[in-house]
């Protein structure tokens, strides 16, 4: 009879879930990198003009410079994306960011940078956006799978929320510490590293394209995948009214109000800092419900995007108006996790990133002409009566959606129908969304 002891049995190492394969890491581990950079540059930069001897004019300038770029390029970006390997396009949009940033910071250190010198370089990091979103939203849908999508770009969507909070309150630090010249520093080197990263992404599962016409004709079948949706241009439609208005209203008038009947700053901060924690919340929240309608539920939260210019409009107390930017964040993570699973499940590979661009474009458009207009219209309507304004906007424009069938009816494939559609479909019988709140 043996006595021999047995081996004890080794532990399953863990696996990582079948949605969060390598590629999904590493865009997500460069996406907290950038966004920690960003959200505190975006900030240092507005500091540098303002320490430079410019005014509010002139901070404004600086940020259209950025916005205008990225508007004027996202389709052509769209179409390259489609056209050459996705992280190729991203790797050169964060060398050139990671420049453009580089030598924003080496004059802002170095002192008196130019106002046309910030201009020139907030371009520069404009135009590498315009290239970079559509790539990276292509790679990331593409490197998702399963029926735990949703999962996937909530868990995406929460990092890079999160990473945004973090990065915003460590640049204000840092700005109040060294100064803005070393947050663009840091911004830089953030690039850097998330560039390197992105080099390792693997393309080998996606399918080459065919030789075919030009960039001009990339752009046609571009619009022709993207208009013949009416639930998909519908959205777009739908977003470049809200991203315009709320933009409008978080932009220009929530600081106005904050100074003039709240308090301050600080107040304001509280309230953003609100949003900041509803994204994450509503993020949580889509990890878990995967409503059968995802279309319909999600622009059904789109009316509580309402609520924050419709609270500085009365206006309410600090409590009310971080209770009401809660709620929105909650709401447009719960839109923005549906619309990027519609996206996944719809839209052919091959013209992800082109969809991508129409639907960047058509939602940010509108965004600089309603900041341009925001003054304006204080002064004639009044603010609180261009806030009422803003929200009526809102929801209007999100009621006149719901009538597109399309939007009621679109459904989440179940595990028997996704195993049914491995046989690719004809681009002209696919269907499919694209959209955000910019």
């Amino acid at each position: 009879m043996s006595t021999r002891v047995p081996a004890p049995r080794r532990r399953p190492s863990p696996r990582r879930p079948e949605w969060a394969g390598r590629n999904y890491t590493l865009l997500t581990a460069a996406a907290i990198i950038t966004n920690l950079g960003t959200h505190g540059a975006l900030i240092a930069a507005a500091f540098a003009v303002l320490e430079s001897g410019g005014d509010g004019g002139d901070v404004g300038l600086v940020a259209a410079a950025r916005t205008l770029p990225l508007v004027l390029f996202l389709l052509i970006g769209g179409a390259v994306a489609d056209r050459i390997p996705r992280h190729r396009v991203m790797v050169a949009a964060n060398a050139l960011n990671c420049a453009s940033q580089a030598v924003f910071a080496a004059l802002v250190l170095a002192g008196d940078p130019q106002l046309w010198q910030m201009m020139l370089l907030t371009a520069l990091c404009g135009t590498g956006q315009a290239f970079f979103n559509p790539a990276a939203e292509g790679m990331l849908m593409s490197s998702v799978s399963g029926e735990q999508a949703n999962r996937a770009f909530a868990l995406f969507r929460m990092a890079m929320n999160g990473a945004g909070i973090g990065g915003a309150a460590l640049g204000g630090a840092m700005i109040a510490a060294f100064g803005p010249g070393w947050v663009l520093a840091v911004d830089a080197a953030a690039f850097a590293v998330a560039g390197a990263l992105r080099a390792f992404l693997d393309v080998g599962h996606i399918r080459e394209r065919e030789a075919g016409g030009g960039l001009l004709a990339d752009l046609r079948e571009g619009w022709q995948e993207f208009a013949g949706r009416p639930w998909l241009w519908a959205i777009v439609a739908q977003f470049s009214v809200v991203v315009a208005v709320v933009g409008a209203a978080e932009s220009v008038y929530g600081p106005l109000v904050a100074a003039d009947e709240l308090g301050g700053a600080r107040p304001w901060g509280l309230a953003l800092a609100a949003f900041g924690v509803g994204t994450v919340g509503g993020a949580l929240l889509a990890m878990r419900w995967k409503p059968r309608r995802m279309l319909l539920v999600g622009t059904v939260c789109v009316f509580p995007l309402a609520l924050p210019s419709a609270a500085l409009a009365v206006p309410l107390p600090v409590g009310g108006l971080i209770a009401a930017m809660f709620v929105c964040g909650v709401s447009l993570e719960i839109f923005g996790v549906a619309w990027m699973t519609a996206l996944h499940q719809e839209i052919p590979e091959d013209k992800l990133s082109r969809v991508s661009a129409y639907d960047w474009f058509g939602s940010t458009a509108m965004l600089p002409l309603s900041t341009a207009l925001a003054g304006p219209a204080e002064s004639v309507f009044g603010r609180s009566q261009a806030l009422w304004g803003c929200a009526a906007l809102v929801v209007l424009v999100t009621a006149l959606v719901l009538l597109v069938p399309d939007v009621r009816n679109l459904t989440r494939r179940t595990k028997e129908v996704t195993a049914q559609a491995v046989v690719p479909v004809p681009s002209s019988d696919a269907e499919g969304p694209a959209g955000r709140l910019g």
